[in-house]
């Protein structure tokens, strides 16, 4: 009799639909693949492959376009064993509207030093690094970081100067490599590096570059290349002896999917990662994401998010999860920065966020406005603190990073700085 139900219900979800793509859901279930792979046989459904690691209890189902996502997400919720079930949502990475005037930085590109790299002038002595107050912290405390920043992007050019031997093998999660994954496996036409004499240009809406003409052109089609470079870059800015793991989830048109997410942190958290950079949100609540970032923490992964671009007092996720720090956006006058979300429920910190000068893939360099450029400000501090004590916990990381210059309730404790939080947890110890 049971089976006569199953069959029926299965062929009352079978009425034809017309979906772009196939339905993917993420399923948990303590009885492992052999469980879920029982569950798809009798449903229909297909099991693309786990998601947590070794920990072999998170899987993606895929559903053939034709059923009704929302009648089978209750019926697999039904399913015995099952215990969570959710729409493997898609996740874009936020882009912010450049400001009207380029930074003059982005111009100075006399080569300096920097702890053995060459790298332009406008990047390693930006205002945002005076604004924090990170050179005076290194100085004092002789940090310049350590462990390994998981950076959860669009990839990185590992061949970057300033970038050179600090970047260690992650994996593409969108195309399933191991590998160090570059931003430039998504580019349909080729790029040449730019060109002695090449001028800041402005790619797109949020992004501007030192590239010659027609490299703008091919760019400018691609939403968010770049960004992930350009995340490592701050990170790289802030802790030079830190190394960083890219974990390629997002596409350059800025799109991602939840599931590739959560096989990132896992992979993360299992493969010697100390921090997790997420410069992305999510309005849409994630039980899995947050017992992933559970998992990392417990593994003792310092975790840190993004707070959003979209200039409201809402909550967004990763960042407002409990054991992650949300960060905002704040100008070199210690302002909150327009497009930046705010909130005592959402924001740890904030950092500056506008005019940001990182690497940009093919040897050169862009200006960044947004919180996911904020974001690595906080992640390489959190590097820093692993000199002082590499088994510095997410708690202890985000008490000493507390010690900010305030700002008032909408932006937390306040504006990172560097010197308090390397003090704070020397004091601690």
């Amino acid at each position: 009799m049971k089976r006569c139900f199953l069959i029926l219900t299965v062929l009352f979800l079978l009425f034809p639909r017309q979906l772009g793509a196939d339905n993917q859901f993420i399923v948990r279930l303590d009885s492992g693949l052999l469980g879920i792979q029982r569950i798809c046989i009798g449903l229909g459904c297909t099991v693309t492959r786990g998601l947590d690691g070794g920990l072999g209890q998170l899987f993606l189902v895929n559903v053939p376009t034709s059923i009704d996502p929302n009648a089978f997400l209750q019926l697999l919720q039904s399913q015995f064993g099952v215990s969570n079930v959710e729409l493997d949502t898609v996740i874009t990475v936020p882009t912010t509207p450049i400001g009207r005037v380029i930074p003059s930085g982005l111009s100075d590109s006399r080569q300096v030093n920097y702890f053995g790299r060459t790298v332009w002038n406008g990047y390693a002595n930006q205002p945002a690094s005076q604004v924090i107050g990170l050179n005076s912290a290194r100085t004092t405390f002789n940090v310049f970081g350590s462990g390994i920043v998981g950076v959860i992007d669009t990839g990185i050019d590992a061949n970057h100067p300033a970038l050179q031997g600090v970047v260690v093998q992650g994996y593409d999660f969108t195309r399933n490599t191991p590998g160090i994954p570059s931003e430039s496996s998504d580019l349909t036409q080729p790029v040449s590096p730019a060109v002695n004499g090449s001028a800041p240009a402005r790619v797109n809406d949020s992004t501007a570059a030192v590239l010659d003409q027609q490299s703008v052109i091919v760019l400018s089609q691609y939403a968010a290349f770049g960004h992930g470079t350009r995340v490592s870059g701050v990170i790289h800015l802030v802790a030079p002896n830190a190394l960083i793991m890219p974990l390629k989830t997002f596409r350059t048109d800025g799109t991602g999917h939840l599931s590739d997410i959560l096989r990132a942190i896992y992979y993360g958290a299992q493969n010697g990662a100390k921090i997790l950079n997420m410069s992305f949100s999510t309005p849409n609540y994630s039980k899995e994401l947050g017992r992933a970032l559970n998992t990392a923490t417990a593994n003792g992964v310092i975790s840190v998010a993004s707070a959003g671009n979209d200039g409201q007092q809402v909550l967004v996720y990763p960042a407002a999860l409990g054991n992650v720090m949300g960060i905002a956006s704040t100008d070199y006058l210690d302002q909150r920065s327009w497009f930046s979300n705010y909130g005592s429920s959402l924001v740890w910190v904030a950092a500056p966020g506008e005019a940001i000068i990182s690497t940009y893939p093919f040897n050169t360099y862009a200006a960044s406005w947004g919180t996911s450029f904020s974001t690595p400000f906080v992640s390489g501090v959190a590097a820093l603190l692993l000199d002082i004590r590499p088994d510095c916990s997410q708690k202890q990381a985000a008490s000493a990073i507390s010690n900010a210059r305030q700002l008032g309730p909408e932006l937390g404790y306040g504006r990172l700085d560097v010197y308090g939080a390397v003090l704070s947890l020397i004091n601690s110890r």
